[in-house]
């Protein structure tokens, strides 16, 4: 069977060159006699891996000295605790929710501490980003929280808030790698590595070295950031083949250009899906249009009946994984990095065959 084009929000679709190179270096990995599954964390040859790996990202990212690098297990799910946990050092943070995401963050710091929302766009179910210019920020609060890219609905933040010199936090986990950043205006990024960069199991949290909390006795040991930071992310048995993979596809960002021109790949990809959208007397987008994401495209026909039948019809011609979350209804497209240019044009010519046959 050929392979299909995978339009899911995660995992998701990974680069066939490093999927290649993962298949090929399953028995023997180098020539060590073993597979990256096999080998100990402890081992030279792993920690050759993971050491090569945090560089590549460092360079793709600017990521600065001053900054740690953790790769980890436990989902996102896990660090919207140990977050707060970390950095919340009186108890105290402010919550934007704009999604599912950040709305599942803000719940988890509520039973964790004193936690405020500062502004939500839930009166529209999240279909646009809250104007972030003027936030009501305490002057007490340890950090400003925002999921940058919102998966479900679709949403990216236009800017950056507003902090009011506060630390800044953000959740990048469906936008990581897909564009440049700049590290230094962040305290903290973290990412689950599975919609954009590689297989389930793996998150990155790049985290400002002074913010690493020294005093957490009180708090599990895995849940302290110090802990990953003080052994090089190998506290414990870590997802070693996860991390692998991870750093073949930064090798593989590197080789095609960087983020940058990663990030022009990806605003025309996107640009192809939502100027068709725009266009089409069936489909429409259920985004506003200065929020929409570049990664993540929900789109609708306003008709939950004809909905299923696209979602069926798309999956016979090997466009799968098409169905949108139950929070939003329609269909989702996610076109992440991995995604290459001809499978949103096929995405397209397939919306355009299915408007002309049901409208």
């Amino acid at each position: 069977m050929s392979r299909v084009y995978n339009f899911s929000a995660g995992p998701a679709v990974l680069p066939e060159e490093v999927l290649r190179q993962a298949a090929d270096s399953m028995l023997d990995y180098n020539g060590c006699g073993m597979s990256v599954m096999e080998m100990s964390h402890r081992s030279p040859v792993f920690q050759g891996i993971i050491d090569e790996a945090e560089a590549d990202l460092r360079e793709l990212m600017g990521i600065p000295d001053d900054y740690a690098v953790l790769f980890l297990q436990g989902g996102d799910s896990l660090l919207f605790s140990s977050v707060f946990m970390n950095l919340a050092q009186n108890g105290k943070a402010d919550y934007v929710v704009s999604g599912n995401w950040s709305k599942k963050a803000f719940a988890e710091a509520e039973i964790l501490g004193d936690a405020k929302l500062l502004a939500t766009s839930a009166d529209k179910n999240f279909s646009y980003v809250p104007d972030v210019s003027d936030l009501p920020i305490r002057d007490d609060a340890s950090f400003v929280y925002i999921c940058q890219n919102e998966t479900i609905t679709g949403t990216r933040y236009p800017e950056l808030p507003d902090t009011k010199g506060h630390i800044l936090v953000a959740d990048q986990s469906s936008m990581f790698l897909s564009e440049p950043v700049d590290v230094a205006r962040y305290g903290l990024i973290h990412a689950g590595v599975q919609k954009n960069v590689g297989p389930a199991g793996v998150q990155v949290v790049i985290v400002r070295r002074d913010l690493i909390a020294g005093d957490l006795a009180d708090f599990p040991t895995m849940l302290r950031f110090k802990t990953h930071a003080d052994a090089g992310s190998l506290y414990d048995t870590p997802n070693c083949w996860g991390i692998y993979v991870c750093g073949l596809v930064f090798k593989w960002l590197k080789n095609l250009g960087g983020l940058k021109a990663m990030a022009e790949r990806n605003r025309a990809k996107a640009a192809v899906l939502y100027d068709f959208l725009d266009a089409s007397e069936l489909f429409s987008s259920t985004v506003a249009p200065r929020d929409r994401s570049l990664m993540n495209v929900p789109f609708v026909t306003g008709d939950v009946e004809l909905d299923r039948k696209f979602v069926a019809e798309a999956a016979a011609a090997g466009l799968v994984n098409l169905k949108g979350h139950r929070l939003v209804g329609g269909m989702r497209a996610s076109i992440y990095n991995a995604m290459p240019p001809e499978g949103v044009s096929a995405l397209v010519d397939f919306m355009a065959r299915f408007e002309k046959e049901n409208r």
